[in-house]
């Protein structure tokens, strides 16, 4: 009788210990488990301008290129001398130097309006503003206006404030073309460039380096 209830308690024991759930080892419950880290680039360098761009004339002849750096670019002429270089920080903002260092201005980026500053940034030389209809406006420090930047189903024109029209952007044959008012060409490229940054290589009132420094800030706002 002894040796029944032995067995019966014995069975009775292993039996329990099959039921038992058992425990994962070293393993966190969901709830616990941490996101996966997500690595996020803010550093200047990570803008939209990964390659070199280069700007041709009609003749195929280059006229200039854009070309990326660690915290921005530098504009080179066609035999590879600089013409400018641009850095932009944190805010976005871009420096403009030319090639013996001195500081020419900066462009300063705000919502729907980009700013280009003297280099005391004491003074608004002039501002790139998008209208209510999406057409752009470049304008003086005084609200006076210079140019109308109209977008058209081939791209955009850039007009007088009296609606005269002196250059055109537009896109044909897998090239982006910008057009002066009497339709030659002045200067054309392959690359994937926005077509309201290929404008401002219309906008004469601007300095080289200035027109660079604002196609740029078009370009890391994405438009």
């Amino acid at each position: 009788m002894n040796i029944k209830l032995l067995l019966f308690f014995v069975l009775a024991i292993l039996s329990s210990c099959k039921t038992q759930t058992p425990v994962a080892e070293n393993k966190p419950a969901n709830n616990n488990t941490p996101p996966p880290q997500q690595v996020v680039n803010n550093s200047p360098s990570a803008n939209n301008l990964t390659s070199k761009v280069k700007f041709k004339l009609e003749n195929g002849n280059e006229a200039f290129s854009l070309k990326p750096k660690e915290n921005g670019i530098k504009v080179e002429s066609a035999d590879g001398s600089e013409i400018a270089r641009l850095t932009v920080d944190e805010q976005n903002k871009i420096k403009i130097k030319n090639a013996a260092d001195a500081t020419l201005g900066y462009v300063v980026s705000k919502d729907k309006y980009w700013k280009i500053e003297n280099p005391e940034q004491t003074k608004e030389l002039y501002i790139l503003r998008q209208q209510a209809d999406g057409d752009y406006k470049l304008e003086t420090e005084g609200d006076r206006q210079i140019y109308r930047i109209k977008r058209r189903d081939y791209g955009w024109e850039i007009e007088t404030p009296q609606k005269e029209s002196l250059y055109k952007v537009k896109t044909k044959e897998n090239k982006i073309v910008l057009r002066d008012k009497d339709d030659v060409m002045v200067i054309k490229t392959k690359s994937d460039f926005p077509l309201l940054a290929i404008a401002c290589f219309g906008m004469d009132v601007m300095t080289q380096e200035q027109q660079s420094a604002l196609a740029y800030a078009i370009v890391l706002a994405g438009e």
